[in-house]
């Protein structure tokens, strides 16, 4: 009477197949994946530079509204924004556009005293990333705000 052999685990041939497939999709996946965290970086950043222009905006109509060309800050729903006088934008510190965008989860930001007086809006989730938003405020009532985006070493 012939005895029927149980297999016990997995032949060596098997294994190294799947060890060659598993590098095979680790191969692939990898750059990939870097590729996709690097473009969602890039995203948020571009995001983070199109909220501070809409802060700039909304501060600037807020300060229209209100109509003193001589005030340094602006209500903006009950929060103190300190702008340029006689152009109503937020000035590039803590109580001018940092204030003005409430939120800025997901990001250090770096105060610089100028002039001109600038913010750095960096991504905390970047690691070893160099990407960064800068707001350059206003140094005078006819000198713009500038909001530069750096995507190099996202």
């Amino acid at each position: 009477m012939k005895s029927k052999r149980e297999q016990q685990g997995f032949t060596l041939i098997e294994l190294v197949i799947v060890i060659v497939i598993l590098g095979i999709l680790a191969a692939v996946a990898i750059p990939r994946y870097i590729r996709i965290v690097s473009e969602a970086r890039m995203a948020s950043v571009n995001g983070m530079a199109g909220g501070l222009r809409s802060a700039v905006m909304l501060a600037r109509a807020r300060y229209i509204v209100v109509g003193n060309n001589a005030a340094g800050t602006v209500d903006m729903d009950g929060i103190s924004v300190a702008v340029q006088p006689g152009s109503g934008v937020p000035l590039g510190t803590q109580a001018g556009i940092v204030t003005a965008m409430t939120d800025t989860t997901g990001y250090t930001v770096t105060p610089v005293v100028g002039p001109p007086d600038t913010v750095e809006f960096w991504p905390t989730n970047g690691g070893s990333a160099t990407c960064s938003v800068l707001y350059t405020g206003p140094t005078t009532s006819v000198t713009p705000a500038l909001v530069t985006t750096t995507l190099n070493g996202c």
